[in-house]
Formats: C-alpha cells, sequence, structure tokens
C-alpha cells in the first residue's frame, strides 16, 4: 500500500457529522485540565463568532454514545454558548489507538503544566505498549494487525519506545510477553535505571528520536513520566514552580516519606534543593529516612538564604589599617563591632 492509498483509507475511515453534546462523554482519566480562564473566554467568542472552525475528534461507544478523544477545550466553549451540537471526525478506535492520538493532539500546547505532561507521556507509554502487546498476540496466531503485516508494526513500535522513551533495547524486545505482563508494573524501575545511566542504543550512543515529535529528549519525558509518582502535594508545588523538575524526579523515589517532606515543606514554607532531595533519596534507600533526618535536611541554611552586606570600600579605607591583608578585612571589622558593642554597654 502506497502513501497516497493509505492517506485515502485514514479519510475514509473518519466521518464528520454534527453530534449532540449531550452524547459526548469526556475521555476516561484525561490529563489535560480544562480551565475556565481568559485563553478559554477567548475561544468561546471565537467560536460564538465563527462557529468551530476544528471539528472535535471522537470514537463510537455503547448505547450511541461516543467518547472525546480531541476537543475537550472547545466542547467545554461549545456548552458555554449553549450549543445542542458540535462537529466531530467520528473513527473507530481502539482504547489503546485513542490514547494515543487524545495524548498527541495535545502535544504543542505550550502552556502544559508538568502535572498533564506526566500523566499524558506515562498514558501514551503504557497505551502503547499495549498495543506491542496485541500485535504479539496476532503474531502467534499467524494473523495481520489492522490489514497489515504485524512483524514490521512491532518493530516500528519498539523502535519508538527505545527512541522516544529511553527503554532499554532488551526490555521493549520483551514487550508482549507473558512474564513481560505480570511485571509490567515494574516499568517505572526500567525507567529509573534509564534516569542513572542515559537510555543507549546498542554502540553506546544516546537515543533521541521523540524531539522533533514534542520537542523534548527521552531523558526528559521519562523525568515528566516520574512525576506520577509523587503525591498530589507535591505534584501542585511543581505545577506552581515551587519545586523543580529534578528534585521533583529524585522525590518521586521516597515512598509515603513524601508525606513527612510535604509537612515540613508546607509548614517552614520551604523550596527543596537538588542537593537537598539527593541527600534525602540516599537516606531513603539505606533505610535511615527518619523525620529528623527530613527536618534536619530541609531546615539547614542555605547559601542563597544567607543574607550578604555590601560595603563599598573608598566609605570605609580610613578606618582600615593600610597594611591590612584584604582576607583579614572582614574580621577586622567584626573586631570592630564587637569592641563598639562592648564599649556602648558600659
Amino acid at each position: 500500500m502506497n502513501e497516497k492509498e493509505k492517506n485515502v483509507k485514514t479519510e475514509t475511515a473518519m466521518i464528520l457529522r454534527e453530534i449532540s453534546i449531550n452524547l459526548i462523554d469526556p475521555f476516561p482519566n484525561h490529563p489535560y485540565k480544562v480551565i475556565d480562564d481568559e485563553k478559554l473566554d477567548e475561544l468561546t467568542e471565537s467560536i460564538k463568532a465563527q462557529g468551530v472552525l476544528t471539528p472535535c475528534l471522537v470514537r463510537p461507544m455503547k448505547e450511541g454514545r461516543y467518547e472525546l478523544i480531541s476537543g475537550h477545550r472547545r466542547v467545554r466553549a461549545c456548552k458555554k454558548l449553549y450549543m445542542e451540537t458540535v462537529p466531530c471526525y467520528v473513527r473507530e478506535l481502539s482504547k489503546e489507538e485513542s490514547i494515543i492520538l487524545m495524548v498527541e493532539s495535545n502535544f504543542q500546547r505550550a502552556e502544559l503544566l508538568p502535572s498533564e505532561k506526566a500523566f499524558a507521556y506515562k498514558m501514551r507509554l503504557d497505551a502503547m505498549k499495549l498495543l506491542v502487546s496485541r500485535m504479539r498476540e496476532n503474531q502467534k496466531k499467524g494473523r495481520n494487525f489492522k490489514g497489515e503485516p504485524v512483524e514490521p508494526q512491532i518493530e516500528k513500535a519498539r523502535e519508538h519506545l527505545i527512541n522516544s522513551y529511553g527503554l532499554s533495547e532488551e526490555y521493549a524486545g520483551k514487550l508482549g510477553d507473558a512474564d513481560s505482563r505480570r511485571h509490567d508494573h515494574k516499568d517505572v524501575v526500567v525507567l529509573a535505571h534509564q534516569e542513572k545511566v542515559g537510555p543507549l542504543g546498542p554502540r553506546g550512543r544516546v537515543r533521541d528520536g521523540v524531539a522533533a515529535e514534542t520537542g523534548e529528549s527521552s531523558r526528559q519525558i521519562h523525568r515528566y513520566i516520574r512525576l506520577t509518582e509523587l503525591i498530589p502535594e507535591l505534584l501542585q508545588l511543581v505545577d506552581v514552580g515551587l519545586i523543580g523538575m529534578r528534585p521533583a524526579v529524585e522525590l518521586s523515589y521516597l515512598g509515603q516519606k513524601q508525606k513527612d517532606i510535604y509537612v515540613v515543606l508546607d509548614r517552614e514554607q520551604l523550596t527543596p534543593t537538588h542537593a537537598q532531595t539527593i541527600r534525602m533519596r540516599k537516606l531513603f534507600d539505606e533505610g535511615k529516612l527518619t523525620n529528623e533526618a527530613i527536618e534536619e535536611i530541609l531546615l539547614e541554611e542555605k547559601p542563597n538564604q544567607i543574607e550578604h552586606i555590601s560595603i563599598r570600600m573608598d566609605r570605609i579605607k580610613d578606618y582600615l589599617p593600610k597594611d591590612l591583608p584584604k582576607a583579614r578585612r572582614e574580621e577586622h571589622i567584626i573586631e570592630a563591632l564587637r569592641f563598639y558593642l562592648a564599649k556602648a554597654k558600659e
């Protein structure tokens, strides 16, 4: 099948319809937040003036209902305008295919929150793995997948997982095996390993095939995926910019201790540094991360929190000995202040 025939097949698989908004259900666990903000108001005004210029994408479900894949903000805007229907492309898709399309349709939104990217990338990764498993089942039964030979599709999907998500070639090669499915919940551990050593190809080259698609490296993508292991309170701090990405990744490995860490951060209004989170993770791995250790690390004075006083040299040079070494100036001034304070108390 040539490229033109593929495009025709894709186009004929989608039907444009006006669908009642009441029959459209949001995508389950939709990772992207729909907020009634200024941008949604602008979209609403645009639809009011010009109509829906880009149809939504839905897939048919049971009992005449539809699942929304792309267009949650458009549907929200239409509801605000009390519109009864919305134009939609209807396309037959599996659950895994719809997840992949749903995530990809929002990849280029510049205003995405870290938590949105985190759960979107995780959902897409899980969907890709399930697709490979379904392909493998068809392969074992001697069937095609989606009307085409299975092996090239499996190879393409595995290569994508290696390049885009930094999964090891060994792990990607086992996807779809019974043993792989039994241990699938440990995939976070696989990603954690890649976080330490980097996603390396067979000749030790760092692979990075997702940049053209999302503008982010595989290393950055699996950092985002690690954020899904944070408790909601810490993830919220990441979203508002109070915790950076690298400290957040370290915190994601600390299990239930995250709750104790959040209590200290919230009570003292602190922001953890990357160095502090590395130390806490090391203690956690050693089974030594007590509440006392958490407080000791987080309450220590950081270099950027130490207040400095700057005094112009031309204002104090007449009060300093001419032969005083530069390295001794600070201590000399402190000694002079101590002497002054002692005299003031007499």
